[in-house]
């Protein structure tokens, strides 16, 4: 595991946990950073204290980078990851270790995520890098990423299975009191911005939104911008970044989401309330976004 500096904690520990007490001597884990010694982490007041430095790498099967502050990685440390790839060493990313692989270039041309706030900007900063926001793992044969936080613990139980089969992992993930897979990807988690820039487009967006119920069309949005469909489909990919229709289906979902964690209607009623029209219609919208149900989704987030 390299501790890029300021490491954030829970995700080296993640790593350190899953593998260095995985409890049969299938793995041998070593947490190392630039140097030996302190390391600080994202967390005030809290340092963690690493006994090996970069040279570790040379010698792993798989080197783990966790999370750190996003910032330019030291040659050094993008130099030994390049080295340990180029020896066959698989690489893994956890949250935005996933900026170190992509300074290293292991990352140009494959598929890849990281935590849903950060995924914009590494697709923005690494344009070779396909990233996929709604993921929780992404497997690359020999490298390996993942979203945010508790997503790293998925994608070390993956591993195991990987190495050591399934019942490997399932007896891993028994003695850490969790799910061996969770249902859905981390897009259900995402909070998902609605501002704009103009006061024009913002006026058509809250109106929107104050109508969902209603079967609302692109036409009905450029007749309220007073626009024609082609100058307000040029505006929201200008200003949001996605197309009318897309941004009326996120809308009715992000609806759908806050009245199945909000009570207890049925899916009828709730694809009737966002303008769905169906429930078979919000079934299918919702997969195809959250990759779960809708039901899958309120017993995971509604209050009890």
């Amino acid at each position: 595991m390299l501790a890029l500096p300021p490491v954030v904690a829970f995700d080296a520990t993640i790593a350190t946990q899953v593998f260095g007490h995985e409890g049969l001597g299938r793995y041998e884990a070593v947490l190392c950073s630039l140097q030996a010694g302190p390391v600080p982490t994202t967390t005030p007041g809290f340092a963690i204290t690493v006994a090996a430095n970069l040279e570790t790498l040379m010698t792993a099967d798989t080197v783990v980078v966790p999370g750190f502050r996003r910032g330019p990685v030291s040659a050094d440390a993008l130099d030994a990851l390049r080295a340990a790839h180029q020896h066959g060493a698989r690489i893994v990313s956890i949250c935005t270790g996933a900026f170190a692989l992509a300074q290293a270039g292991l990352l140009d041309g494959r598929r890849a995520t990281t935590h849903w706030a950060h995924a914009a900007d590494l697709a923005r900063e690494h344009p070779a890098v396909r990233v996929d926001p709604a993921v929780l793992y992404v497997d690359e044969g020999t490298v390996l990423t993942s979203a945010g936080l508790t997503a790293g613990l998925d994608l070390c139980l993956y591993l195991i299975g990987l190495d050591h089969g399934q019942q490997a992992a399932i007896q891993r993930a028994r003695h850490m009191v969790t799910p061996l897979h969770r249902a859905g990807g981390q897009a259900q988690y995402s909070v998902a911005g609605t501002t704009a820039a103009s006061e024009r487009i913002k006026s058509v967006t809250e109106w929107a939104l104050a109508n969902l119920h209603q079967p609302i069309t692109v036409a009905d949005l450029a007749r309220e911008a007073v626009q024609s469909t082609r100058t307000l489909s040029r505006v929201f990919a200008t200003e949001l970044g996605t197309s009318p229709r897309a941004w009326l289906i996120a809308a009715r979902l992000r609806m759908a989401c806050t009245l199945l964690e909000t009570g207890d209607r049925s899916v009828e009623e709730i694809a009737r309330r966002t303008g769905m029209g169906s429930a078979a219609n919000l079934r299918l919208h919702f997969r195809r976004t959250y990759a779960t149900t809708p039901l899958a989704y309120r017993s995971t987030f509604q209050q009890r």
